[in-house]
């Protein structure tokens, strides 16, 4: 059973930072593609960013420069570094892994991913 616990978030004003985690628990983490998406009450879940077994990144067009993702192998931690916040970036954070492409992260936006944590709540205040 694999389980995705994220930490970090809460409340910063605008042009703050924020560092979110996921641990991943139960199963081979290196062997995932991992990834970050928000939700924003009303709004549609966004892919943020991802990362494969290799450490080959894929950003969004809303966060690219802004945010930064890495993933530590030996701790099955998965990690974003988010800067130059706006209010717009408030919403529940969400981590996800998948292995239909083994540690890949082919199309990974195009579908719904394996498994996913409950989220963390980033609130940007103006």
């Amino acid at each position: 059973q694999v389980q995705l616990v994220e930490s970090g978030g809460g409340s910063v004003q605008a042009g703050g930072s924020v560092n979110v985690s996921c641990v991943v628990y139960g199963s081979t983490y290196k062997s995932y593609c991992m990834a970050w998406f928000r939700q924003a009450p009303g709004k549609e879940r966004e892919g943020l960013a991802a990362i494969d077994d290799s450490g080959l990144t894929d950003y969004s067009e809303s966060v690219k420069g802004r945010f930064t993702l890495s993933r530590d192998n030996a701790k099955n931690t998965l990690s974003l570094q988010m800067s130059s916040l706006k209010p717009e970036d408030t919403a529940m954070y969400y981590c996800a892994a998948d292995q239909r492409y083994g540690g890949s992260c082919y199309k990974w936006r195009f579908y719904d991913m394996n498994y996913w944590g409950k989220g963390t709540q980033v609130t940007i205040s103006s």
